[in-house]
């Protein structure tokens, strides 16, 4: 599929419908990647962060392991104690 489009005053470039629709990733506020492949041409493609899932389920694990007690008082500063539990 081609389609034309026009790079605003702003360094705006809209997608236009036709292509938004063959494809499910673009879509307003998705992060993409663009690469200059050569002179004249420009790629985009959606942007796939990489997780690092192990990481990720050791530090959630490690955050329901501590539990939080707040203390405020009215005329005294927020205290926040943390306690294993």
């Amino acid at each position: 599929m081609k389609k034309i489009s026009v790079i605003r005053e702003r360094g705006q470039l809209t997608i236009p419908d036709s292509i938004r629709q063959a494809v499910g990733w673009a879509t307003p506020m998705s992060a993409v990647s663009i690469s200059v492949v050569k002179p004249d041409e420009i790629v985009i493609k959606p942007h796939q962060q990489k997780v690092d899932w192990n990481r990720l389920w050791k530090l959630i694990k490690k955050s329901r392991h501590k539990s939080g007690v707040f203390e405020v008082s009215p005329r005294k500063s927020t205290t926040i104690r943390l306690e294993d539990g």
